[in-house]
C-alpha cells in the first residue's frame, strides 16, 4: 500500500450497482447482496416472491435465486482464510482477486489519508459486518472497551481508543465519508442492542457522516429464521441513505417517526418462526437443509468429508448439543473442534436419533458443509481447499470459523431485494 493506487473495475452491465464491502469474510453478505446462488425450495415462500423463480423449479427441491443488480467491486478483510474461500469462489463468478484487500480498514483509512491509497469511486452502497465478537452475549461483552486492536491482536496499550476492534464501526464511518456512498448497511449481533446505549451511539455517529449528510433509520433486530435460514441467528442492521441523494419524498417518509411501510427499508418476513400469519410459510427444518448429503465416509466433497473429532465433553460445555432435526438450528458460531454442535449423539450421551445409530451411523459433529448448508452457502462454495505448491489452503478448523463469522447468504439476499425494488423510490433515476 505504499504506492497510491486507483484500481478500475470491469462492471457487468446487468449489474451497475456498485458496492464496496468492508469486514467482508469469506463474502455471505457479498454473495446475497448479488444473488445468483442456489437455495433449497423449502427456503422460499413463493407466495410473498414468486419473482424469484421460474416456472420450471415450481416442483423443484433446489432454486437458483436470481442475481441482483448489485456486484461487489472491493472487499476487505484480516484473516487470509477468508480472502483465500472469497476469491476462490468470487472469482468463478468473474470477480478479479485484486479488488480483496487483505488489510486492516484502519490501515487503509490512514494510507487514504497521508496520500498512499485512494478507495474507488461511485459506490452505490457501502457493506459491512463490522466485529461483533466484542458485542456478543456469547463473548466478554467489551463492546468499546474491546481489549483487541484492529488487527485482531492484544493492544498493547491500557485504555481503549478509537482503533480498537470494539470501535471499528467508527472506521466504516470513515469509509463512508471518503466515498460517500448513496447508502450504507452494517450488521452486527443482536447483543449490541443490550449493551449500554451502544446502539444509540452507533446510530448517532453514523448520522453525523458528512455534518449530518445521512438519514440512519432506527436499527432492527432480524432473525434469519424468519427469512428461511434454517437457524436461529439474531442480527441488528443499520441502513443509512445520503440525504442529497434522495427523493424528496423518500427523504420526508425515511425521516418520519413512523416510516411508510413502502419506504420501509427491512424486507418483510417470510416464514414462521418468531411471527405467524397466513401469509408465512412453516420455518426450514435443518432436515431440509441437510437433505441428500451423504455421510462423510461416502462423500467426495471435501467440506462435507472433514468435521471436528472432537469427543463429547459433557452437557455444562458449549457445543455438546445434538442437533435438532425438526427444528432451526442454534446460531452456528465461528468456533472449531469442540464447541462444533452434534450432528448425533450416542445413546449415553443423551442422543435421540435412534433410528439413525439404529442403522450403525456413529456419534460426530456437523461437517463443515453442514454449517455451510445451515448457513445457505450453495454446494459449489468450497470451503476445506488444499494447501498445492504456491497456493495456500483453507483448513477445516478454519473453515469452521469463517462460515460461522458470516452473514448467512439468504438473509442478505432478503436485504438486497428489499434494496433493489425500492431503490427508485428512495433515488429516482439515480
Amino acid at each position: 500500500m505504499r504506492d497510491k493506487k486507483r484500481y478500475e473495475y470491469q462492471m457487468n452491465e446487468n449489474s451497475p450497482k456498485r458496492i464496496l464491502s468492508l469486514f467482508s469474510g469469506c463474502g455471505g453478505l457479498d454473495l446475497g447482496m448479488e444473488g445468483g446462488f442456489d437455495v433449497i425450495s423449502q427456503s422460499l415462500n413463493k407466495n410473498i416472491h414468486p419473482e424469484w423463480l421460474t416456472s420450471s423449479e415450481q416442483s423443484s427441491d433446489w432454486i437458483h435465486l436470481p442475481r441482483t443488480v448489485f456486484t461487489t467491486i472491493f472487499a476487505n478483510d484480516i484473516r487470509e482464510d477468508a480472502k483465500i474461500a472469497w476469491t476462490n469462489y468470487f472469482s468463478k463468478r468473474g470477480a478479479n482477486e485484486s479488488i480483496y484487500h487483505l488489510a486492516s480498514i484502519v490501515d487503509m483509512v490512514k494510507a487514504h489519508y497521508e496520500g498512499n491509497y485512494s478507495f474507488p469511486v461511485d459506490i452505490d452502497i457501502v457493506t459491512g459486518g463490522f466485529p461483533c465478537q466484542d458485542f456478543s452475549v456469547a463473548g466478554k461483552r467489551l463492546g468499546f472497551d474491546s481489549d483487541k486492536s484492529h488487527s485482531g491482536t492484544k493492544r498493547d496499550v491500557e485504555l481503549p481508543n478509537e482503533e480498537n476492534r470494539g470501535q471499528l464501526y467508527m472506521w466504516m464511518r470513515e469509509v463512508i465519508s471518503i466515498t460517500q456512498p448513496k447508502m450504507f448497511i452494517a450488521e452486527n449481533v443482536k447483543g449490541l442492542v443490550n449493551l449500554a446505549d451502544a446502539k444509540e451511539i452507533i446510530e448517532e455517529d453514523f448520522r453525523s457522516i458528512g455534518g449530518g449528510g445521512y438519514v440512519v433509520v432506527d436499527a432492527k433486530v432480524l432473525n434469519a429464521a424468519d427469512y428461511g435460514v434454517p437457524q436461529g441467528r439474531e442480527r441488528v442492521i443499520f441502513f443509512g441513505f445520503r440525504k442529497s441523494c434522495l427523493t424528496k419524498k423518500a427523504l420526508k417518509e425515511l425521516t418520519s417517526q413512523n416510516i411508510n411501510p413502502l419506504y420501509d427499508p427491512y424486507p418483510p418476513k417470510t416464514h414462521a418462526y418468531t411471527d405467524n400469519n397466513e401469509s408465512l410459510v412453516p420455518h426450514t427444518t435443518v432436515a431440509q437443509a441437510l437433505s441428500g448429503l451423504s455421510e462423510p465416509s461416502e462423500s467426495k466433497d471435501l467440506s462435507q468429508m472433514h468435521y471436528s473429532r472432537a469427543k463429547f465433553m459433557g452437557k455444562h460445555c458449549q457445543g455438546q448439543t445434538e442437533i435438532s432435526l425438526d427444528g432451526v438450528a442454534p446460531t452456528i458460531r465461528s468456533e472449531h473442534h469442540g464447541n462444533i454442535e452434534f450432528r448425533r449423539l450416542a445413546l449415553e450421551h443423551g442422543g435421540k436419533l435412534v433410528h439413525e445409530l439404529n442403522r450403525g451411523l456413529s456419534e460426530r459433529r456437523l461437517t463443515v458443509r453442514e454449517c455451510a448448508r445451515i448457513q445457505t452457502f450453495p454446494d459449489d462454495y468450497e470451503f476445506v481447499i488444499p494447501t498445492k505448491k504456491n497456493r495456500k489452503g483453507v483448513s477445516a478448523s478454519s473453515a469452521y470459523k469463517i462460515i460461522g463469522n458470516a452473514v448467512p447468504p439468504l438473509l442478505a439476499y432478503h436485504l438486497a431485494r428489499r434494496i433493489e425494488s425500492n431503490w427508485a423510490l428512495y433515488f429516482g433515476d439515480k
